[in-house]
């Protein structure tokens, strides 16, 4: 299996449980046109409306501090720049939240408002 086989079977794992819990996908794989911008995994909204962007990350171990310590500022920054990106498509921007899944060793973390766009 290839690296993106390994990732697309992450996100398609992560979309199941968010699911799951209730969340609708609004769009996957979202990236922002041209060089230095940024992408999306997923962007889910919650019942309540809220939109979710969610960064889906795999590990096959915790060294080097695992799946979720790899969302790191430069990943952050990358995810929010995607979400006002996808933003300023919509006339009323609802709530906003940025979530992390994590996967290592089979198991699965969601990490509700994870970071922010600050």
């Amino acid at each position: 299996m290839s690296t993106k086989d390994d990732g697309d079977a992450a996100e398609d794992r992560a979309l199941a449980h968010l699911l799951g819990h209730g969340l609708r996908l609004v769009a996957r794989n979202y990236r922002t046109p041209g060089r230095g911008g940024g992408e999306i995994d997923l962007i889910m909204r919650e019942r309540d409306g809220t939109l979710v962007f969610i960064e889906v990350r795999k590990r096959a171990s915790r060294a080097f501090g695992g799946a979720a310590a790899s969302v790191g500022w430069d990943k952050q920054r990358r995810v929010v720049f995607a979400a006002r990106h996808y933003l300023l498509r919509l006339r009323q921007p609802p709530p906003c939240r940025f979530d992390v899944i994590s996967m290592e060793n089979g198991a699965l973390q969601w990490m509700r408002a994870a970071f922010d766009a600050g």
